[in-house]
């Protein structure tokens, strides 16, 4: 890339500053520290290695950036604009107001350019591992014969509150371990927190630890833009390896009596002080949002010249496609996230039957999807012989080969989760990992970014219930079912045997709008009997008519292996005269999509509704009403065999039916 003179660049660094500094002031709301000091970085950075395309900017060869520092989002939005992206200055003065393209901290899908929502710190950081781990991936699979279809890098700013949090601790020694050395970091090493000078809590060698973790280190000058520069090219040299370069920086540099002060990080510098930065710059006071007709000459030369290299790209990739029809159909399995046509009915035709925990049922439907979808890859939290999630047919990714299906993420669960949405951001591969569900609350950030950021990403959480049995309460999920209910645009299917398992497996799949979890047994349950057809007995709609008519005296819902327990109750009761309707609901969200039509008639005015699941009741009120029983857990469970446990909780038969009989009286 064409590398700018000194003074130019100096004078596109001064238009990175002001364009923070003056649009924080503009909202007075923001961060403009961070903008301001890392504006060296960010600028050689893009001006000397970032391939894009800001008229093509879902060119699937482009360089990743990632902010992991999404408070500093401002830096983010100027050199999108700066760039040529589709982020129009009026959106820039608009920061931080309604409905405008440039909100408080970066959303994928919100703002063209922005490569992932960053915000919760550690998460951005893990996210560009797991875009490095898709990379390398593909790459594996489709690099050679004189053409290497994938050969972006991943670039990433990170801040000191991205390496304080654990989740990056976790994702960054999976990065050394799988050696993935297309990721360049750089730790925006300011000294600055919010409550003042970071070594009040953080005094750790950063170096050492990322050196212990497998990576390539180096330190430098965070304003000295040839040792910048330097320090990306032997990152980006560095193949074997995940690089971090440690720049020393200053929180608002240039504003005389603003730099180096934790007040810079979150509130406007205020007029006073911006006036005098300006004028320590030589930069004119007016008009505010400037920038130079150079600085705009040197950004359309720079968009110009990634143009060159995407076309120059995509001409080898065609003919490269042309060349091997079999490469280049895997290509579009794997670099497309639209669903498979079909596969929710090809898994329902393969589903399993007979008794088995649905965690087994789980790990045989996942051996069909893995045939039907070669995008389909993933592993768990160091538990794949628990949640049944090897795919057989594949071997394992390691930092020697990567071109397996399957993942060891190790003890990492909240780091599985960021690397996860990283894959989907990069584009590549429907990810899946698992754990016991009791653990979702160590993943919960990730998922919750990944529901607001509408990332198909795929959770198989196993172990579901007090069913788990001697472990104890610590591994027994209770409150953990309605806990991800509670999470806007994520999916939750508590399949109650093969046949449901096959459909969740499916809907998650076929789903490309959000996330999907899985909530799996370890005790075994009983092929479901299914006695109603047609539109009120179709699983897909989330919740579904197993057995009864048009004029029940009562409705029970269960879910997962409590439907049992609500079919038992059903045959128990048409002894003594009742007409109990069972209705089977594996996906809570999905039938609150549902036409109310269709939920009316599932659920009509005046039928008493009653639910079964093991674990907290509360929530069920929403659905069942006034004056419902609701049969759960409202306590953590015991230590003890799973049987004597559920007898205790009143988990059984005998109990749920007289219940169901003193609640109908």
């Amino acid at each position: 890339m064409t590398t700018p003179n000194r003074e130019l660049s100096q004078q596109a660094v001064n238009t990175i500053k002001f364009l923070a500094a003056d649009a924080v002031q503009k909202a007075n709301s923001g961060h403009p520290g961070m903008p301001m000091g890392a504006a060296d970085v960010a600028f050689v950075l893009w001006s000397r290695f970032l391939r894009y395309d800001p008229k093509h900017p879902c060119w699937s060869d482009r360089d990743r950036f990632v902010l992991s520092a999404g408070h500093g989002c401002m830096l983010l939005y100027s050199m999108l604009h700066l760039s040529g992206y589709d982020l129009s200055m009026s959106e820039i003065q608009n920061f931080r107001q309604w409905e405008s393209k440039t909100p408080g901290h970066p959303e994928f899908g919100h703002t063209v350019g922005v490569e992932a929502t960053t915000g919760p710190l550690g998460q951005g950081i893990s996210n560009a591992v797991g875009m490095a781990l898709a990379a390398k991936m593909a790459a594996d699979r489709f690099n050679g014969g004189g053409f290497d279809p994938v050969s972006h890098r991943i670039f990433c700013i990170a801040s000191d509150g991205d390496l304080m949090e654990g989740v990056s601790g976790e994702a960054s020694s999976l990065a050394g371990h799988l050696k993935l050395g297309n990721l360049v970091v750089i730790y925006d090493d300011n000294k600055i927190s919010i409550e003042g000078e970071t070594d009040l809590a953080y005094t750790e060698d950063a170096a050492k630890r990322y050196e212990a973790f497998g990576w390539h280190v180096q330190r430098v000058d965070g304003h000295d833009h040839e040792a910048i520069a330097a320090a990306i090219q032997a990152g980006v040299d560095e193949g074997g390896k995940p690089s971090i370069i440690l720049a020393r920086t200053h929180i608002a540099h240039g504003a005389p009596n603003a730099q180096d002060t934790a007040e810079s990080h979150g509130a406007p510098l205020g007029h006073d002080e911006i006036a005098a930065a300006k004028s320590a710059a030589g930069w004119p006071l007016e008009p505010t949002f400037l920038v130079p007709d150079e600085v705009k000459a040197f950004f359309k030369a720079r968009a110009e010249e990634g143009a060159a290299l995407r076309m120059a790209w995509e001409e080898k990739f065609e003919a490269w496609r042309a060349a091997d029809a079999g490469k280049a159909d895997q290509w579009d399995a794997i670099w497309n996230l639209k669903s498979v046509e079909g596969v929710v009915d090809k898994l329902l035709a393969a589903a399993p039957d007979g008794d088995a925990a649905t965690r087994a049922h789980g790990g045989a439907v996942l051996q069909t999807a893995a045939e039907l979808v070669p995008a389909l890859a993933g592993g768990s939290a160091d538990l794949a012989p628990s949640t049944k999630t090897i795919i057989k047919s594949s071997p394992s990714v390691s930092g020697d080969d990567h071109s397996g299906r399957n993942l060891h993420f190790g003890v990492r669960e909240h780091g599985m989760g960021a690397i996860q949405n990283g894959m989907l951001y990069e584009g590549a591969f429907r990810p899946y990992g698992a754990t016991f569900l009791v653990f979702s609350d160590y993943m919960r950030p990730s998922m919750r970014v990944a529901a607001l950021s509408k990332l198909p990403a795929i959770y198989v959480f196993t172990h579901d219930s007090i069913f788990l049995g001697e472990d104890g309460p610590t591994h027994q999920a209770v409150e953990h079912a309605w806990a991800l209910r509670l999470i806007p645009n994520l999916h939750v299917y508590r399949p109650a045997d093969g046949y449901e398992t096959a459909l969740a497996w499916g809907m998650a799949i076929e789903r490309t709008d959000g996330p999907t979890a899985l909530l799996l047994t370890r005790q075994k349950v009983p092929a479901v009997k299914r006695e109603v057809g047609g539109e009120l007995g179709d699983p897909k709609r989330g919740g579904y008519l197993v057995a009864g008519d048009s004029n029940p005296d009562a409705i029970l819902i269960g879910t997962g292996s409590e439907l049992q327990l609500a079919l038992a109750a059903r045959e128990a009761l048409a002894a003594e005269g009742k007409k109990i309707n069972v209705i089977s609901m594996p996906c809570v969200e999905r039938f609150m999509e549902q036409d109310p039509v269709y939920r009316e008639r599932m659920l009509p005015d005046g039928v008493p509704v009653g639910s079964v699941e093991a674990g907290v009741t509360a929530p069920w009120a929403r659905i069942t009403g006034k004056g419902s029983l609701n049969i759960g857990v409202d306590t953590f469970g015991a230590s003890a065999p799973a049987g004597v446990v559920a007898e205790h909780f009143g988990i059984v038969p005998g109990s749920v039916i007289s219940k169901v009989k003193e609640w109908l009286g």
